[in-house]
């Protein structure tokens, strides 16, 4: 065995290390996610001395962040996929409106959210006895707000792939995960340092996930004027990222001398 060869190689993948966010994000990216996600629940953990209320703090967490994960994972990696295909010009051919095209998306993106929470509330139940549908009529507006804001997540994240090119793909499933530290998913908002706490106001499904705890843990009532706040920043985002991912895709088609399709 030789081993500059075996050198060769190893510097041929360095090389590519440092030029792949994938590469990247696998190496840093995830790790400190872990850590400060399960880090902070452990803390949270340590100050409650229910077993059960910590089962229905991190089922429920994991029930409602599918609804934001998939919501967001439609928009960007149906994109995403379109883009690497190089399919996008055999879309546009057609009559296809860019209006109908982004509806299919947010159309898809609540049929899966639909059919994910339906299939692991199920799972849920069997398993470990919990009843998502213990949150009442509050699943409705919960459900509404997270989805929005998955959807603006997935905009945002569509809009930066398309300006800066296929090479930050991974941001279509990894960057919704930056903002899980600060959305209170398993764990009390109380927990965060200061700083943190003054980012989760911002945060709309932060909201969400505090709301579903007084519902199922502590079996308190929630005032609609609970919603209205995060409800209406939700609407917000998913404004400003539309218009920052229709303002790529215009900028796509005028690099590519394209007719507009709007």
């Amino acid at each position: 065995m030789k081993m500059h060869r075996v050198y060769a190689i190893i510097l041929r993948h360095l090389y590519l290390f440092r030029h792949s966010l994938d590469r990247l994000s696998d190496v840093f990216y995830w790790p400190i996610v872990d850590i400060l996600l399960w880090g902070l629940t452990g803390l949270y953990i340590q100050k409650t001395s229910s077993e059960l209320n910590v089962m229905t703090m991190i089922l429920s967490g994991i029930l409602l962040w599918i609804i934001v994960w998939r919501g967001q994972y439609e928009v960007a990696v149906n994109l995403l996929e379109d883009l690497l295909s190089k399919n996008l010009i055999n879309i546009f051919a057609s009559p296809l409106k860019f209006r109908e095209w982004i509806s299919a998306f947010l159309i898809i993106g609540l049929i899966k959210s639909v059919a994910s929470l339906a299939f692991v509330s199920l799972v849920a139940y069997l398993l470990y006895h919990f009843n998502v549908l213990a949150l009442g009529f509050y699943l409705l507006p919960f459900f509404i707000i997270l989805i929005m804001f998955g959807w603006a997540v997935g905009f945002f994240v569509s809009g930066i792939i398309l300006r800066y090119g296929a090479r930050l793909h991974t941001l279509a499933w990894s960057a919704i995960t930056l903002i899980s530290p600060f959305s209170a998913i398993y764990y009390p908002l109380s927990i965060l340092p200061l700083w943190a706490q003054k980012v989760a106001i911002f945060v709309p499904i932060s909201y969400i996930f505090e709301g579903g705890r007084k519902i199922l843990i502590y079996h308190q009532q929630l005032s609609w004027n609970y919603f209205l706040f995060p409800f209406m920043i939700s609407i917000i985002y998913l404004f400003f990222a539309a218009l920052w991912f229709r303002k790529s895709f215009i900028i796509i088609l005028e690099k590519k001398g394209l007719i507009k399709v709007f």
